[in-house]
């Protein structure tokens, strides 16, 4: 298998934080989603990718290129989308395309026009005058118009409306239908993670968790809701997370069909990305 982004041991230190000997692998074609709570070492980690923080410790892999955020070749392979727009506010439509011209030179004018267009960006206003969320559709319209191979976006869309952001998505899909293009997408909308994602990676505190496949996480995972002697039978394994109230125990298990063989009866209900992300945190912080 190849992979489009090869992480391994990658730690950085901070006074209040640490990303902590973080691992994981991105199959190219696919579309990774980065979850974790504010907080949790997910910009970190893309700042790191980037190349745009000095990192203590572990090896970044882009593209099949060691340290490939400093080679050229790579970073014209690569389109990135901040939650921020970095252009100029006092540059238009037309100035980006003229500036991006000399920056990439597999730089695509039809293209990045056909997004503005798609986008109902203005051309002659100045993206000072730009709302976020255009500001976000003119970053997301460069990004892919200089035959990248590899999209990264770090909670670019959350400042999107819900039809915006189902079109983002959609031109996502459609970019990866393209075998040798890769998406790793950082953000806290868990229900947008959930529609295209193929892999789920989860950090939490600078520690990642979990790096699964989405499908099987929505197969396997479930949660039960049970009375406290019910919760005391069950197979400690299949637990994941637990959240006690008054009438309840709810319970987040790893295995709904191995639940279902031992206690028939139990009522089993499927687990969402943003419940395993919930619970899975929550058992977490109790741990630490």
């Amino acid at each position: 298998m190849e992979y489009a982004i090869r992480v391994k041991g990658l730690t950085k230190h901070y006074k209040d934080f640490t990303l902590d000997n973080v691992s994981f692998e991105v199959p190219t074609g696919s579309i990774v989603g980065f979850i974790g709570e504010n907080g949790a070492g997910k910009s970190t980690t893309i700042k790191a990718i980037l190349d745009l923080i000095r990192k203590d410790a572990g090896t970044i892999e882009l593209l099949g290129q060691e340290n490939g955020a400093g080679n050229r070749e790579i970073k014209e392979q690569i389109g990135v989308i901040f939650d921020e727009c970095y252009f100029p506010d006092g540059l238009t439509v037309e100035d980006v395309n003229r500036m991006m011209k000399y920056t990439y030179r597999q730089w695509e004018t039809e293209t990045f026009f056909g997004y503005c267009k798609r986008f109902e960006l203005p051309g002659k206003k100045a993206v000072k005058e730009f709302s976020r969320g255009m500001k976000v559709k003119l970053s997301i319209a460069a990004a892919l118009s200089h035959q990248a191979k590899l999209i990264i976006l770090d909670d670019a869309c959350g400042s999107l409306d819900p039809v915006v952001r189902n079109e983002i998505l959609d031109i996502f899909m459609d970019f990866i239908q393209e075998e040798e293009h890769t998406v790793f997408l950082s953000s806290h909308i868990t229900s947008d993670i959930e529609k295209i994602c193929d892999y789920i990676l989860l950090i939490h505190k600078g520690k990642l968790l979990f790096f699964e496949n989405k499908d099987a996480l929505l197969y396997d995972y479930g949660i039960v809701r049970c009375t406290e002697e019910q919760y005391r039978e069950l197979d400690p394994a299949l637990s994941v997370g637990v959240q006690k109230n008054r009438f309840e125990v709810e319970v987040l298990v790893n295995n709904r069909q191995a639940l279902k063989e031992q206690f028939p009866d139990y009522v089993v209900d499927q687990a969402s990305i943003e419940d395993i992300l919930l619970y899975v945190v929550k058992n977490n912080i109790k741990k630490m």
